[in-house]
């Protein structure tokens, strides 16, 4: 009878060692590959059960709990040491370049082409609304002043998106 509880405790042992295998390479794969977390959730949950099934009070479990969390600590840091300066940086993983405006890159339209024009307001505006330009719909905003649907209204200003106007002087 002795013998056969001796080998349930190795087998429980052997369990959560190998639980606790895998939860540690869930853990470091999910330091590789960032993203939705499953890797890393299933590693957390197999490195605890391993470590509750391998302790024999909470004292042990705790110290278990605080050496696993050092050696990810450290596993962690050689990750990001070497995301950084290491190997890891020369991989195509990292972007290097910056979307910038004078690289070619352009975040949003460039409606400063527009200043100056004088167009019809589609909308009231409360201070925003919409205005139609050279037949192009816009989103416009006036400089403080309500101004009514139909209205002649000429583009003062172009910050970004914001299109501001004014009343259009009559001719």
């Amino acid at each position: 009878m002795l013998a056969a509880l001796s080998w349930v405790g190795a087998e429980w042992t052997a369990l959560a060692i190998v639980l606790m295998v895998i939860g540690f390479g869930l853990i470091i794969l999910e330091m590789f590959i960032p993203g939705f977390g499953l890797p890393g959730t299933l590693g957390t949950i197999s490195l605890l059960a391993g470590i509750v099934l391998k302790s024999q009070t909470f004292m042990e479990g705790l110290l278990w709990f605080v050496g696993s969390a050092l050696l990810l600590g450290v596993v962690l840091l050689i990750v990001v040491k070497s995301a950084t300066n290491g190997r890891l940086a020369k991989t195509p993983l990292i972007l290097k370049a910056a979307a910038t405006t004078e690289g070619g890159f352009i975040s949003n339209e460039d409606l400063s082409a527009f200043k100056g024009k004088i167009g019809t307001t589609l909308t009231v505006l409360r201070p925003a609304g919409v205005g139609v330009f050279d037949g192009v719909r816009l989103d416009i905003v006036s400089e403080g002043d309500f101004l009514p649907a139909n209205a002649q209204v000429q583009i003062v200003a172009v910050e970004g998106c914001r299109i501001v106007v004014r009343l259009a002087p009559q001719s």
